[in-house]
């Protein structure tokens, strides 16, 4: 489903299969363990069960498809090489999560000094895999948060996409809850601006999906 299905060696056979079904069944804590004495095992389904949170952020916040899979490969690898260094008190999501955006950010950073010299670069927005049905509305929404400051879209994407606590977002963003709520408040009066003037909610609840 992802492009990080390849990152680590497919299972062959019904008993690595069973023993990757083993895996998938433990505690974000023991599969961290096993990932620190770099059993194959529970790398692939560290990446299995990550994987969605990471390319969707690298594809929300990069809109492009292909810096997408370069950013979220390399998320993975400073993530196994920085196991050691995850506080097993806090929660995993958000420590990967924030791993996903500051490589995000660096990535943004390169494309704009790139854009200095090459100023028509990454001016076309990625296309995600929506269904026909709502098309024509999340595309809006898309292109909506197009229009919004980096770190309002990042607490936007992390709110309402991956269902973030103000309190998860904060340490992901390495900003106070009270800025969190600022910024998100800021990003969805922008959405809905964006969303009126372009007729997408005449008719229907003004509130944000």
């Amino acid at each position: 489903m992802y492009p990080l299905a390849d990152f680590v060696d497919k299972p062959s056979g019904k008993q690595e299969e069973g023993e990757l079904a083993f895996f998938s069944s433990l505690s974000d804590f023991e599969l961290v363990q096993r990932c620190l004495q770099e059993n194959q095992h529970a790398l692939r389904c560290m990446i299995d069960r990550f994987q969605g949170l990471v390319w969707s952020l690298c594809l929300r916040l990069l809109r492009d498809h292909h810096e997408s899979e370069d950013v979220a490969q390399e998320v993975f690898m400073r993530i196994f090489r920085g196991l050691k260094g995850w506080d097993p008190r806090r929660p995993l999501k958000p420590w990967i999560a924030a791993i996903t955006v500051n490589r995000c950010r660096t990535q943004m950073a390169r494309r704009n000094k790139r854009a200095l010299t090459t100023p028509y670069m990454n001016l076309q927005p990625a296309k995600p895999d929506y269904t026909q049905q709502g098309n024509e509305w999340k595309t809006e929404i898309d292109a909506a948060l197009l229009q919004l400051r980096e770190d309002y879209r990042e607490v936007f994407v992390l709110f309402h996409e991956e269902g973030m606590a103000y309190e998860e977002i904060a340490e992901v963003t390495g900003r106070p809850v009270g800025t969190v709520k600022t910024w998100l408040h800021r990003a969805r009066t922008q959405v809905f601006e964006y969303l009126r003037d372009r007729g997408m909610l005449d008719g229907v609840q003004h509130e944000l999906p």
